[in-house]
């Protein structure tokens, strides 16, 4: 089992960052067609018609977010910098060697995407499940 870190900077405070990864809206305009909030399992809903359920394992309002997803440990850590906005960095633990390389690249697309919404109010993704991850579309 392999960890997978990545640091990202965003123009919105920690408030603002943790209503994206910590709401059923926000995730879906960042990361999953769908993702909702129930009794503390996320639903997942992909555009190639994947689905998962992710149970939250913490929640520190601007602060942190951890959930179980795809059997592995995924922690938003976020921090206030000095310009007002955000440092996020994201450690997925306890990846599968055979899946690190697509885990770790995905991250990228992910975080990207967010990225893109936090600081720039627009969607990366193309919403098409026949252009996906699985088709090699940049795409998460």
């Amino acid at each position: 089992m392999r960890t997978i870190t990545w640091k990202l900077h965003l123009k919105l405070s920690p408030n603002a960052v943790f209503d994206l990864i910590s709401t059923s809206e926000g995730r879906a305009k960042f990361w999953a067609e769908k993702a909702e909030e129930k009794i503390n399992k996320i639903h997942f809903v992909f555009p190639n018609g994947q689905t998962y359920d992710g149970k939250i394992l913490e929640s520190i309002p601007d602060r942190k977010f951890c959930l179980d997803y795809f059997e592995s440990l995924v922690k938003f850590v976020l921090e206030l910098t000095e310009d007002g906005g955000t440092d996020l960095t994201l450690i997925n633990e306890n990846v599968r060697e055979d899946e690190y390389v697509e885990v770790h690249s995905g991250w990228v697309s992910v975080l990207m995407n967010l990225k893109a919404t936090a600081d720039f109010q627009c969607d990366l993704r193309n919403h098409d499940p026949n252009k996906s991850w699985e088709q090699g579309y940049m795409d998460n």
